[in-house]
């Protein structure tokens, strides 16, 4: 079911049925949320010019990803990046994507997300561990450092292996933040109350999505590349991108 093989250089697990590359992230403990050294970040960004549109909703709704705490996380296997369409018709052979141009771009899913959550044998990330993927390792406001992060991070074909690799961070995983990438935990705003370890919070309603810079692309001037940020947080509402779950493979 699994080859363990090296991938632009790291290892990395295939699911052999689906060719699913999947990157072990290593357990610790991570401050989640977004600090106020991040929203100072962004402020200095602004002061620099380098604001097209306005930031003001942005840190209007800075309270949806806070109070910062440490969260720890157990080590787990995700997806190198969203499933592409060609990896969901592996599931769902009768899909179509209106959103992708290629098999090899990022799948978003409506109507068929469902289905898909049935088919996989895996689960989704919970925010907490999407966030800890995301950063790997850092507290700024990308992986990248809290500079302004620019269309370059934007990655939503992974035909290219050399850009798939240009994407990575620390941890192997490419175009985090890119696509709006759905997570267990129910939409709740704020983290009041929020457990101090990686489980999903569950509940009735909508989930929450991370990410989707790519989903805006080409860019407007609207300040879109404050979807790249790691701790940025929404409610889903419409399509989304799926980047999976699992646990580690036995050893043989």
């Amino acid at each position: 079911m699994w080859t363990e093989e090296m991938v632009a250089g790291r290892p990395a697990w295939r699911h052999v049925a689906s060719g699913v590359v999947f990157r072990k992230v290593p357990g610790g403990a991570f401050r989640m949320g977004l600090s106020e050294a991040e929203l100072a970040a962004v402020r200095v960004i602004e002061r620099g010019g380098g604001v097209e549109d306005t930031v003001e909703p942005f840190f209007a709704g800075a309270g949806d990803a806070q109070p910062v705490r440490e969260v720890r996380v157990e080590s787990f296997l995700i997806a190198r990046h969203p499933l592409t369409v060609a990896q969901v018709q592996h599931w769902l052979p009768e899909y179509e994507d209106d959103y992708a141009d290629a098999e090899s771009g990022t799948a978003r899913l409506e109507d068929d997300l469902d289905d898909l959550l049935d088919a996989l044998p895996f689960r989704l990330p919970s925010e907490a561990e999407w966030e800890y993927a995301a950063r790997a390792g850092t507290t700024t406001l990308t992986f990248r450092g809290d500079g302004k992060p620019g269309e370059d991070q934007v990655l939503d074909d992974f035909s290219d292996e050399q850009r798939t690799a240009a994407t990575e961070n620390a941890f192997g995983l490419a175009a985090m933040g890119s696509a709006n990438e759905i997570c267990a935990d129910v939409w709740i705003p704020g983290f009041a109350g929020a457990p101090a370890d990686a489980r999903p919070r569950t509940g009735d309603g909508p989930r929450t999505v991370r990410g989707g810079a790519a989903d805006v692309y080409p860019w407007q001037g609207c300040d879109e590349w404050l979807l790249l940020l790691a701790a940025t947080r929404y409610e889903h509402t419409q399509f989304t991108a799926v980047r999976p779950v699992a646990p580690m493979p036995p050893r043989r």
